[in-house]
């Protein structure tokens, strides 16, 4: 099996802790980590923790390891790292990091990637335009639309529009961009997760999904013809439900996925239920790419405090999609 590449992310932050972490689990996948050696080195001697690099080269097997080795692709910072503080000098490695998984999952030298948190004001500050990971890669990737959906047991949450002011989201909501996420979450669901029917809930975007036309109209004169078009086409999804009674237990165990209109209408809910544990997906994608679902935790790095769990999850949840197995 080709592995899969975790990138370490931003090198000040908790990134580089939890790929460390990894090497102590017992883990039976193949996966390789990209980083400075010499800055996981200084951050196991930092946690206590022993670690010993196997230097990973992709043309080669992948080595067999124990508890407390990892395998590394080097990547080499372009500044010192001082746990706990920014240095945008260091962006550019985020970037090549990126850049690098990328494209070996896309020449097939990878069998997909897992992002560990980046801190998206340095690497702007260093003057690079980076609005975060699903933007970076769909543009490596050259594909036209993506979508963001995040996982944890029991719960899968899309999103139809991510990183907006909320007084941009109406304007957003258009037949041909809710065509496109479904068509794409449909499909994905369909091959990256072996669901040969996919069940889609679609939250409305107004209060009681717009209670007939009287809290608004988007539901009537947009979002609700589209939903009955492409149950023209065969998928199955609902119409728009009201979102503060779509996410009862009851609904739940009849779907797949649910699609929310913005980011903060169905994110809390999937984070309260499974934060720690939930992870990341850009669908959309020729390559496989799982996250975790938190930051850099700056204050956090070095200390020994911070949870692998999300990483974790995400490294399986790639397998799964991968392999068909965690």
């Amino acid at each position: 099996m080709k592995p899969l590449l975790v990138t370490s992310g931003e090198p000040a932050g908790i990134g580089v802790d939890l790929c460390i972490q990894l090497a102590h689990l017992d883990l039976n996948l193949p996966f390789v980590v990209m980083a400075d050696p010499t800055l996981l080195l200084q951050r196991a001697h930092k946690l206590g923790l022993e670690l010993d690099i196997h230097y990973y080269q992709p043309e080669n097997a992948y080595p067999t390891l124990s508890k407390g080795q990892l395998a590394v692709w080097p990547i080499a910072l372009r500044d010192k790292v001082v746990t706990g503080q920014l240095n945008p000098n260091n962006s550019e490695y985020v970037l090549e990091m990126l850049e690098t998984a990328t494209y070996a999952c896309l020449d097939g030298l990878a069998a997909g990637m897992v992002t560990a948190p980046v801190q998206k004001s340095v690497i702007n500050d260093a003057g690079f335009t980076f609005s975060g990971h699903t933007e970076f890669l769909q543009g490596l990737c050259k594909v036209p639309n993506v979508v963001m959906m995040l996982a944890c047991p029991d719960l899968r949450v899309a999103l139809a529009t991510t990183h907006l002011p909320l007084r941009a989201v109406a304007e957003q909501i258009t037949p041909e961009l809710l065509t496109e996420v479904i068509d794409i979450l449909h499909r994905d669901l369909q091959q990256k997760f072996a669901l040969p029917a996919p069940r889609i809930l679609v939250t409305g975007l107004n209060p009681h999904a717009g209670e007939n036309g009287y809290l608004g109209r988007e539901e009537i004169d947009i979002i609700n013809p589209t939903l009955s078009q492409l149950r023209a086409k065969g998928i199955d999804v609902s119409e728009a439900l009201p979102a503060d009674t779509l996410f009862t237990a009851d609904n739940l165990a009849h779907c797949d996925a649910v699609l929310a209109m913005y980011h903060d209408q169905g994110l809390p809910v999937l984070k309260a239920k499974g934060f720690g544990e939930a992870v990341n997906i850009t669908l959309g994608l020729p390559i496989i790419r799982t996250s975790v679902d938190h930051g850099t935790a700056l204050a956090l790095a070095g200390t020994g405090q911070a949870k692998v769990g999300s990483l974790l999850a995400a490294l399986q949840m790639a397998a799964t999609m991968a392999y068909g197995t965690s």
